[in-house]
């Protein structure tokens, strides 16, 4: 039996709990906070200073966050293993290499959930190739001279050793260009797939889907084209968008006859035509196969992302390619990746980030002769056995570190010259990626509920916050 005094103790410390369970115990809660400069006297390191929260409004510059509205969830941030990253990465003696892939993909380094790889030789490529190349005037429909041969050496180690480390890697596939017998310039630059082939191509995706299965290699999503209206890479090919709901009619079916469950993903190419993505979906049957749309940034402006997802609200939006260009500027580039890019991409519905190649060598090789990139700054430069972390190193791992797949992107407000986005982790953490674009330090307060924190972050700097 409680006494009176005793009863009134039990009530009110049950009244304390409610009280905690409905205010998420802000008192108690932690907040971190971690910085890049755009001096690099911070690269994504912890700030020692103690952030504490205070009950009550904010006042002053303030981003809410309210978790209460809910975008879409978040299947992870990364890069593109190019063939050329690869081959980079696994000429490195063991124990480097595997320090750097265990900082690139473990949650202890920067935990990249994402990669983006190429279906046969991509432009940054030591050399141009695909999986069943013939002499000229053979054809093989049936795909029976398919082969992974060129990417035993290298990509297959790599991303052996990669899914070691993150077995829940999701792994997109994009090819740069069909096999050439089935071109109509039979060029691994330019031309189109002739119509004939469409059910051959088809097949040839299956076979890449099982052979990659086989190798221990699951391929989350596939892309029938890498950016299907620049023909002017190497190699490259031509697709048109009413081509690509034809052959994803064909291709979805094909898929799913071989038990197949990897996604199909249209489009990949630049925001400046969002009606491409709009004719396949408005296709029936190949909206029937598409998971949803994939975009760069090369061209167009990041609101297309979002007439592309209000107009199928059920087809997932992704961003999987942009470049930095080099010999880069630090300070500029991270301003514009991660307020532009990473703050935008998510808040215009995209559920991926994917910055262009993990690794290039200092002379921003190896890469195609006649239309391959000569100056794309990988995320890490390999000179030698010497490994040297660039500006998207930074700007991903800002998200990647913090942002765990399944996360879901919550509600903040945007203040001026602060661009941020915010998510809900798995585990009930928020994080809240902050741009200061600005050329002054900015003061501001974090709104969550019925509390607040106060901090500041540098100009031109990027933080992320975790509570």
């Amino acid at each position: 039996m409680y006494s009176t005094l005793s009863l009134r103790k039990v009530i009110l410390t049950q009244l304390l709990f409610a009280v905690c369970i409905l205010n998420a115990c802000a008192q108690t809660t932690t907040i971190s906070q971690y910085l890049t400069t755009a001096n690099k006297s911070s690269l994504l390191q912890a700030v020692p200073d103690a952030i504490s929260w205070t009950d009550g409004p904010a006042s002053g510059t303030v981003i809410k966050v309210d978790a209460g509205k809910i975008y879409q969830e978040i299947d992870g941030f990364g890069y593109t293993l190019t063939g050329g990253s690869a081959s980079l990465i696994n000429q490195l003696p063991d124990d480097k290499k595997n320090a750097l892939l265990r900082d690139l993909f473990s949650g202890d380094g920067i935990g990249v959930s994402y990669l983006r790889i190429s279906i046969g030789a991509s432009d940054l490529s030591a050399s141009l190739f695909t999986y069943n190349e013939l002499p000229t005037g053979e054809t093989d429909a049936a795909q029976k001279k398919f082969s992974l041969k060129q990417e035993q050496s290298d990509l297959i180690p790599v991303l052996k050793k990669i899914v070691a480390i993150n077995p829940k890697i999701k792994i997109l596939g994009s090819p740069w260009t069909a096999p050439t017998w089935m071109k109509d310039n039979k060029n691994f630059k330019g031309g189109s797939l002739l119509k004939q082939y469409f059910p051959a191509y088809a097949r040839y995706f299956v076979r890449y889907v099982q052979a990659m299965q086989k190798e221990g290699i699951t391929i989350d999503a596939i892309t029938p084209q890498n950016e299907p209206l620049h023909p002017g890479n190497n190699p490259s090919m031509f697709m048109s968008a009413t081509d690509q709901a034809a052959f994803i009619r064909l291709l979805g079916p094909a898929l799913k006859k071989a038990g197949i469950k990897t996604k199909i993903i249209a489009y990949d190419h630049n925001a400046d035509r969002p009606d491409y993505p709009l004719t396949v979906l408005r296709d029936p049957e190949a909206n029937k196969w598409t998971d949803g749309s994939a975009f760069h940034l090369y061209a167009g402006k990041l609101s297309a992302l979002s007439e592309v997802h209000d107009a199928f609200p059920n087809k997932n939006i992704y961003f999987t390619e942009q470049w930095v260009g080099g010999p880069g500027n630090f300070a500029e580039d991270l301003k514009w990746h991660v307020g532009t890019l990473l703050v935008g991409a998510t808040r215009n519905w995209s559920r991926t980030v994917l910055e262009w190649n993990v690794a290039a060598d200092a002379n921003y090789g190896p890469h195609t002769d006649k239309g391959g990139c000569t100056s794309c700054l990988g995320a890490i430069t390999i000179n030698g056995e010497e490994v040297t972390r660039n500006v998207a190193w930074y700007v991903i791992g800002h998200a990647s570190k913090f942002v765990q797949p399944g996360s879901k992107r919550i509600e903040s407000d945007l203040a001026t010259g602060l661009p941020n986005v915010a998510f809900k982790t798995p585990g009930g953490n928020t994080v809240l990626i902050v741009m200061n674009t600005t050329a002054s330090d900015q003061k501001f307060s974090v709104q969550d509920r019925s509390r607040h924190f106060s901090t500041s972050v540098p100009a031109g700097a990027a933080a992320t916050l975790t509570w």
